[in-house]
């Protein structure tokens, strides 16, 4: 087993994995930027590295730095976590050539699974079922003209290195084809230094269901069953669940098996997520595979009973895995929310502050993964996840309302967050009968005109007022303002005295 592992990550799945080394008796050691100097997994980890400045490129992302520190302090593994450099493939070979442990896939599998396009072929060679398209990015305008006609409108332009919704494009005629080819390689250049992109279907009104799968180095693989992940926002995740509640036994078998069959094909190891898309007909296609531990990979502990950091390492140290196949089970539901730094009220623009007072949910059932606490600076550098906010019942009717009292429950103050519109989500006819696609929010949220919105935030606008009381009675602090972003509570006055 290793002496030491080397974190390079901050924010919340920083402090994760950090825990998870002390859990097992591994020495951790974090890497932070100017802008954490006094961050949470700073201050947890048994050492600690200034890499650099707040630029990414200058700390998180400096590839011949970490490499250095890493051989200076006998780091015998890395773990990327995910994110920054979690399935960059020269990163990795880096680390390999080092002769220190990735803690994770390959290189090579990284590569493979890396271009879309090379992925899809892959697929369709193994018998993994793909969304209709191409396989080979697309050299002109007149080529996807003549590819669309063969697959009939409407269909996807997707970049071929990309991921996160850039450079996507929907064209329902062709008459919108030559502004969006436009449109998403000059936008797949931008944001991946690479301009192919590819044809798909357009599967109208999909749901993103995931599967995790973890393979050892001994050729042995095993699924912890399906997610669902179809509440996006701007091709971003914002709530997940496990399981799905529309993937019926059969579809499950099936998927799952799918997932096994795409991770032996490019010869993975460690844990991984293969992604569909499945239609109201419970067909479903390959999207991608992420070769990395997900944002979302507390649910599926959750519902499995397995530690997904612990497997990680014990992998990456030649372990065969601890389990098989048959002593899986689906112990209850799931649900995950994730709170960001965002204003709803401003087209979710990231925002930033210092934390002056947070208190965390708790109760039966829920979890919480933070890398904030009071006094927490945040900034505009990295993405604006703060706080996730999992929560575990024996039914989903269960899991909903432990998830509806949690985020009621969860204080920040000093910072505008998304939690009233992660609320509003929860109160929704299809959110609640489980029959919400990855177009929800785009039909149900983006038409709400401000006046409509206001008159939403009613019911959480009553439920702050009781938590500021809650507020009150548990932190005395002298005549100050503060902001409650839980509500829209931005004019109330913290008393000297009760």
């Amino acid at each position: 087993m290793f002496n030491k592992i080397l974190v390079v990550n901050r924010g919340e799945i920083a402090v994760r994995l950090i825990r998870a080394c002390r859990e097992m008796g591994i020495r951790s050691a974090a890497v932070y930027s100017s802008a954490d100097t006094f961050a949470l997994h700073t201050r947890i980890a048994d050492e600690s590295y200034f890499l650099g400045s707040a630029q990414p490129s200058e700390s998180y992302l400096n590839i011949p730095k970490i490499i250095e520190l890493a051989k200076n302090i006998n780091a015998d593994a890395i773990h990327p976590g995910y994110g920054f450099l979690s399935e960059n493939p020269e990163f990795i070979q880096a680390v390999e050539d080092a002769g220190i442990t990735f803690i994770g896939p390959t290189s090579k599998s990284v590569r493979m699974m890396g271009s879309k396009t090379a992925a899809r072929e892959l697929m369709k060679k193994n018998g993994v079922p793909i969304v209709p398209g191409t396989t080979e990015p697309i050299s002109s305008i007149e080529e996807a003209k003549k590819i669309c006609k063969e697959i009939g409108y409407p269909v996807l332009l997707k970049a071929a290195a990309g991921g996160g919704g850039k450079g996507m494009k929907s064209v329902f005629e062709e008459s919108e084809l030559l502004n969006a080819f436009e449109s998403a390689t000059r936008e797949a250049k931008k944001a991946f230094g690479n301009e192919d992109v590819y044809i798909e279907k357009l599967i109208v009104n999909p749901k993103h269901i995931e599967v995790q799968i973890l393979g050892d180095k001994h050729g042995n693989y095993i699924h912890l069953f399906e997610r669902e992940c179809s509440v996006q926002r701007r091709h971003q995740k914002v709530i997940e669940e496990a399981p799905s509640p529309s993937v019926d036994e059969t579809t499950r078998s099936k998927i799952t098996a799918a997932a096994i069959n795409a991770a032996k094909a490019c010869g993975y190891y460690n844990a991984g997520t293969i992604e569909f898309l499945m239609n109201k007909n419970n067909e479903f296609y390959f999207l991608e595979m992420n070769t990395r531990l997900q944002v979302e990979h507390p649910i599926t502990e959750l519902i499995s009973g397995v530690d997904l950091v612990r497997e990680q390492i014990n992998i990456a140290a030649g372990n065969k895995l601890s389990f098989n196949q048959d002593e899986l089970k689906i112990l209850g539901h799931a649900i995950e929310a994730r709170v960001y730094a965002e204003d709803p009220d401003n087209n979710f623009l990231p925002t930033a502050g210092k934390i002056v007072y947070h208190r965390l949910p708790s109760g039966p059932g829920v979890r919480v993964d933070r890398g904030i606490d009071n006094g927490s600076v945040i900034g505009l550098n990295y993405d604006p996840l703060l706080t996730k906010i999992s929560v575990f019942g024996k039914t989903r009717d269960i899991a909903i309302s432990k998830l509806n009292i949690a985020l009621s429950d969860y204080l920040i103050a000093g910072i505008t967050t998304n939690i009233s519109f992660l609320k509003w989500i929860l109160r929704q006819k299809k959110f609640v009968d489980g029959t919400y696609s990855i177009n929800f929010l785009e039909e149900e949220f983006i038409p709400l005109i401000p006046d409509k919105w206001k008159k939403e935030q009613l019911l959480i606008d009553e439920e702050a007022a009781a938590l500021f009381a809650v507020l009150l009675r548990d932190k005395k602090r002298n005549s100050k303002s503060v902001t409650n972003n839980n509500s829209r509570l931005t004019n109330w006055t913290l008393l000297a005295n009760e």
